[in-house]
């Protein structure tokens, strides 16, 4: 492994950490004199006396050089602590509403990527022509429009005035599944909108990467020689064009994960979504101290991972990185 990729990975991860520990502390305002505040978002009402008794519980009135030791000691014992406002584990809390999070993110990565390639390689493979300039005017609009607005477009015209689909949640109130198709359908229905706002605001992205990346394989030499030896088009694309022009699209990927985490906060407050963005908002409307940590923490974690994983599979795809890789295993020369 490369020491120097390590060690700056390792330090990206502790300013990472810190951040999450000062950011939260930076916001104005007190945790407990906020929750016994006049707005709609009271969780508890505190009196003087209680807030102190709390602020001091809780460890708020020590030096903040200490509550960062405190707060390095419980992850590394794998204690993401106590929710000020739910009176919860922070833990506990995540998990439940993780699997709502991946299941859209992933649904719209999916989406995003088989539409970006599809449309990409066929805009691509037109060249100049009119649905080119279609595709390319269309999704440089779209890529521009914040996930909340086109979330809304997709809420007024196909859940409330088309009743297509329904307008929040993740499945519906009181509802008895008969069996577990049921179930799988009903928290489909509900996944809809919520994907399809995540995957339309990224699929330009990809779309522009693969077209760009296929134009540009499409000139070079051994295609033209391909197609002098009379190739179907179809093995042409795939074999020889696409498969080349994918090796940028594995970073692409990566990248997206961190965008459709952020988009994710926006799209599940428009829906109501009960994943992590909506607890964050919730932790940030009470300035849950610990609550804010946890799920910044998880989302952090998973966008790193991609990268790092992106970075490995990079090295798979194109075979010269993977020689570079072991050459610099061996003590040769990078």
């Amino acid at each position: 492994m490369d020491k120097r990729k390590t060690v700056g990975r390792l330090l990206t991860l502790w300013v990472i950490l810190t951040l999450n520990f000062a950011l939260p502390r930076l916001m104005p305002g007190d945790p407990f004199l906020h929750m016994s505040g006049e707005s709609g978002d009271v969780f508890t009402t505190y009196t003087r006396e209680q807030a102190d008794y709390y602020r001091h519980y809780y460890g708020l009135d020590e030096p903040l050089i200490r509550q960062y030791g405190h707060y390095w000691w419980g992850m590394i014992k794998g204690d993401l602590g106590y929710s000020y406002a739910f009176k919860q584990p922070v833990s506990e809390m995540i998990l439940r509403r993780l699997p709502w999070t991946l299941l859209i993110t992933t649904g719209a990565l999916l989406l995003s990527l088989a539409a970006g390639t599809l449309l990409g390689a066929w805009s691509a493979w037109k060249g100049s022509r009119w649905q080119d300039s279609l595709f390319y005017t269309g999704f440089m609009v779209i890529s521009e429009i914040p996930a909340f607005l086109v979330g809304l477009a997709l809420l007024v015209t196909l859940a409330a005035g088309k009743n297509w689909f329904p307008l929040s949640g993740a499945k519906t109130h009181f509802m008895v599944y008969e069996n577990w198709w049921q179930q799988m359908g009903d928290i489909g229905r509900h996944a809809v909108l919520p994907i399809l706002t995540l995957g339309l605001t990224r699929t330009g992205g990809i779309y522009l990467l693969v077209r760009n990346s296929l134009r540009t394989v499409l000139t070079k030499d051994y295609i033209r020689t391909a197609k002098a030896k009379g190739l179907r088009h179809r093995i042409l694309m795939v074999h020889h064009a696409l498969r080349n022009a994918m090796i940028p699209l594995v970073t692409r990927v990566a990248m997206q994960l961190g965008t459709l985490m952020g988009g994710a906060v926006l799209a599940e407050n428009v829906f109501q979504y009960p994943g992590l963005g909506t607890l964050m908002s919730r932790a940030v409307t009470a300035r849950d101290f610990p609550l804010l940590q946890g799920v910044f923490l998880v989302m952090t974690l998973g966008v790193l991972s991609a990268n790092w994983l992106a970075d490995w599979l990079y090295q798979q795809v194109d075979p010269r990185l993977k020689k570079n890789h072991a050459r610099r295993q061996k003590g040769g020369v990078s």
